[in-house]
């Protein structure tokens, strides 16, 4: 196949060994082929719409915050994008686990990556699952009381939010590595490479603009408002 002078191919052609003349040669097998597709799926697409949501949208545009709060768009994005994404990805999994033995197919940067992806992900539903609880004058506790994790941001919530988001940007960062280790790994044709190349760079633009146009309003303030009579709000971090 004709090389192409697409810098990002390039790059990855360098970093990655990849041979690029020969991308496009290899038929998959059925397994390979839809382990593929659903992983491009899971890590370009669901996974990045629920970080997105989570990271600009607590505060929609039009909406009347402070006088308006908490917001669930963002939160119900956020957790659709994730759980479905995690259902793509165990489906991914088992169709890998199942291929066909081929040794040929074997790439080492892509194995060892890929799990840490998926190791990354179970962490991520595991911490999800162990947040704490919420509190607060909307989800009082069963003594009517307003305690919780999240409203008076106790040591357990805010170990989870550091973890859960350190985590959560490390997977996003190695994910094209993943992914486009599997590309050269498959000899996938060359338009799939500037495709996903596109899609990516269109993610970067799109996260860059927001980043200078919406004013990001923490998951605290997003839920409770700024006032100081919030304990979360007193003290030197919020969620």
């Amino acid at each position: 196949m004709k090389r192409t002078a697409f810098p990002a191919i390039l790059v990855l052609s360098i970093l990655l060994n990849i041979d690029v003349a020969s991308a496009g040669d290899s038929t998959l097998d059925w397994n390979r082929a839809w382990h593929g597709r659903l992983m491009v799926l899971a890590w370009a697409v669901l996974f990045p719409i629920g970080i997105i949501a989570a990271r600009f949208f607590k505060v929609l545009p039009w909406q009347r915050w402070p006088q308006e709060l908490d917001n669930q768009v963002w939160w119900n994005t956020h957790r659709l994008a994730q759980y479905s994404g995690m259902i793509v990805l165990a489906l991914a999994i088992w169709l890998i686990w199942t291929a066909p033995v081929d040794a040929a197919k074997v790439n080492l940067i892509h194995r060892w990556i890929g799990w840490c992806l998926v190791a990354a992900a179970v962490a991520q539903l595991l911490g999800g699952l162990l947040r704490g609880t919420k509190g607060g004058p909307t989800d009082r506790s069963q003594d009517g009381s307003l305690f919780g994790d999240h409203y008076y941001m106790t040591q357990r919530r805010r170990a989870f939010e550091a973890i859960h988001k350190s985590v959560g940007y490390i997977a996003m960062g190695l994910s094209p590595v993943a992914v486009f280790s599997g590309l050269n790994a498959a000899d996938a044709p060359i338009w799939m490479w500037v495709a996903l190349c596109c899609w990516w760079g269109l993610l970067v633009v799109l996260w860059i603009v927001l980043e200078r146009r919406i004013k990001r309003i923490e998951t605290y303030e997003a839920i409770w408002g700024p006032d100081s009579a919030h304990p979360g709000n007193q003290a030197d971090h919020q969620g």
